[in-house]
């Protein structure tokens, strides 16, 4: 299978390995994106063990909660500059979407446009038509989650990444200043550490065999026998553990302890069970296609 140069600076964005480097792997795999990646990280040259393509795409993370009614939502809505998504005309749009989730729960991006926005008489779908005739640029809402419950929700970087956070808890211990403090500490974790699962048993069989078949190759890479590269193996199946699961991280507080531990301690001094249910964390424009000016751009300053 043939590839392009764009399949080379794709992979090189997901990687951070040099362009020779991506080429060689994309020839060696016959084009196969997935398969250079595996073939980078088999050579130790790729070490990010999740898909982290570079952000393009412009636009607006937001949130939204409802302490009265416990239902927390994050949105993300699209926009063609980041210009725009400062434009406090458009930062009101997507509020006023993430409030519209909140109240309607609505079961996919589809069904959220044909919802009256906000209660009123247009539907979500035509006040974002209006929007985009008014602004002069094309506006998309991409994705939502929303949890009811208690939860916790946390904004960085002025709507670039979005994070909500569901616990279980009493609602009594909900209540506490140490329980609030906790909540928000989680979420800024999941801000910061970008973790792709709550705990090692929700890691799927096959992510998890991919993973050992990787570490293996990576450690015969490395000159050891197969034999003891398969004992190898285990120590650095616990290494994916405490990198890609939350409650295994280290607390980035305080790393002396783990997620968990933080968690237990806290649990402990309010005198209440507490776990972490589930997650969403929305970084502006992640995985999106990056604008074709920008590709032309980015080839040209390569080739300089």
């Amino acid at each position: 299978m043939a590839f392009t140069a764009k399949d080379v600076v794709t992979l090189r964005e997901r990687t951070g390995v040099g362009m020779m480097d991506c080429k060689k792997a994309l020839t060696q795999a016959d084009g196969d994106l997935e398969k250079a990646v595996e073939i980078l990280r088999e050579k130790g040259l790729a070490a990010a063990a999740k898909k982290a393509s570079r952000i393009a795409a412009e636009g607006l993370v937001a949130c939204y909660t409802d302490d009265a009614k416990k239902v927390g939502v994050v949105i993300e809505v699209n926009s063609e500059t980041d210009f725009v998504a400062k434009n406090a005309d458009f930062q009101g749009f997507v509020a006023g979407c993430a409030k519209t989730v909140a109240d309607t729960n609505p079961a996919d991006v589809d069904a959220l446009l044909e919802t009256n926005y906000e209660g009123g008489s247009s539907k979500v779908a035509d006040v974002l038509r209006d929007k985009i005739l008014t602004i002069g640029e094309n506006l998309k809402v991409r994705r939502f989650e929303r949890y009811e419950g208690i939860t916790e929700t946390y904004i960085h970087g002025g709507g670039r990444i979005g994070v909500m956070v569901k616990f279980d808890t009493t609602d009594e211990a909900a209540g506490t200043e140490k329980f609030k403090e906790f909540a928000k500490d989680i979420a800024m974790q999941v801000a910061a550490s970008n973790p792709s699962y709550n705990k090692r048993e929700e890691v799927p069989a096959e992510v998890l065999d991919k993973e050992k078949e990787i570490l293996k190759v990576q450690a015969i890479n490395e000159g050891k026998p197969e034999a003891i590269a398969e004992k190898m193996v285990a120590g650095r199946v616990q290494k994916f553990y405490k990198e890609n699961c939350l409650i295994e991280q280290v607390y980035i507080k305080n790393n002396d302890m783990s997620v968990k531990q933080y968690m237990d301690s806290v649990s402990k001094e309010i005198g209440a069970p507490i776990s972490i249910a589930k997650f969403a964390r929305f970084e502006k424009g992640e995985g999106l296609q990056k604008r074709e000016d920008d590709f032309a751009a980015e080839v040209a300053k390569m080739v300089k």
